[in-house]
């Protein structure tokens, strides 16, 4: 992977880890999502405008497709991982969900983009699943009566992390389109997408508006910083290598949780979030 895709990625990684932060802190918001989307609409405005102005991006009925399609797969995204933030704790859904994404993104790159990773990138996949299993509770997943919620949404996320993965990977590579450009199209979709829900609970809204601005300002700015440096690094290098490798995430995401929000069981969460970082090296390697 090239020297600049690894540091946009690795950017990219912190500030992820930092909106996932704000959007946990948000879990009880009824309408969160499309409070950032909006906010993401007005922040990156100028920034598309800029994109327009100088790229003068083409826009046939591939691209059109490609940016519909990829709205629909973070809205379903974005829906599944604040439920599983209402339901689960930080330091396992955000590890669940972005462990399992680039185990299923690594299949799916080979299927659908026709990459081929060598042999080290399958321990690497193995890895990343006992990693998985070790960070959302070990052995005591097997026990009856265990809570399961938290793990169930976070691989239900990371399936959807994988799809859009592979199909912005798609725009981006193949169709040359501009990732800032599949970001926000997918925002603005988004919001769209969301506004009658929340037109329909506009007596909560402004409250909603009033009490978590802050966040949802934090994640409009952060949210597609961190993304659209995760495309222009996929147009660097294969998208089986970058999806594992943005998994550095993980290890800043367990520490918030256990550190800032007192989920406790460092040792256990930070060791198993290594043994998925170690997993994802491997995967980008091979």
């Amino acid at each position: 992977m090239p020297l600049t895709a690894l540091a946009m990625v690795i950017i990219a990684a912190f500030t992820h880890a930092t909106w996932n932060l704000l959007a946990k802190q948000a879990a009880a918001s009824r309408h969160f999502v499309w409070l950032y989307s909006a906010g993401t609409i007005l922040f990156w405005l100028p920034a598309i405008l800029a994109v327009f102005w100088w790229a003068r991006p083409s826009l046939g009925t591939p691209e059109i497709i490609a940016l519909a399609g990829s709205a629909v797969l973070h809205t379903a995204y974005s829906l599944c991982l604040q439920r599983g933030y209402k339901v689960g704790d930080l330091s396992v859904v955000y590890p669940m969900a972005r462990g399992t994404g680039p185990l299923i993104s690594f299949f799916g790159a080979m299927l659908v983009l026709g990459e081929r990773p060598g042999p080290l990138a399958a321990v690497g996949a193995l890895l990343v699943v006992v990693g998985v299993f070790l960070l959302a509770g070990g052995p005591r997943l097997l026990r009856p009566g265990a809570d399961r919620k938290g793990l169930l949404w976070g691989v239900l996320t990371g399936t959807f992390i994988a799809a859009y993965t592979v199909w912005d990977g798609h725009a981006v590579k193949v169709l040359l389109l501009s990732p800032l450009l599949v970001d926000y199209a997918g925002n603005s979709l988004r919001c769209l997408m969301l506004t009658p829900r929340a037109l329909a609970d506009r007596h909560a809204l402004l409250p909603e508006l009033r009490r978590y601005w802050k966040p949802a300002l934090g994640v409009s700015v952060l949210g597609p910083l961190g993304y659209t440096l995760v495309l222009f690094a996929m147009q660097q290098a294969p998208v089986s290598h970058v999806a594992p490798a943005r998994e550095l995430s993980m290890m800043v995401g367990a520490w918030y949780g256990a550190k800032l929000l007192d989920e406790g069981d460092l040792s256990r969460r930070l060791l198993a979030a290594g043994v998925i970082v170690l997993g994802v090296v491997g995967l980008a390697l091979g």
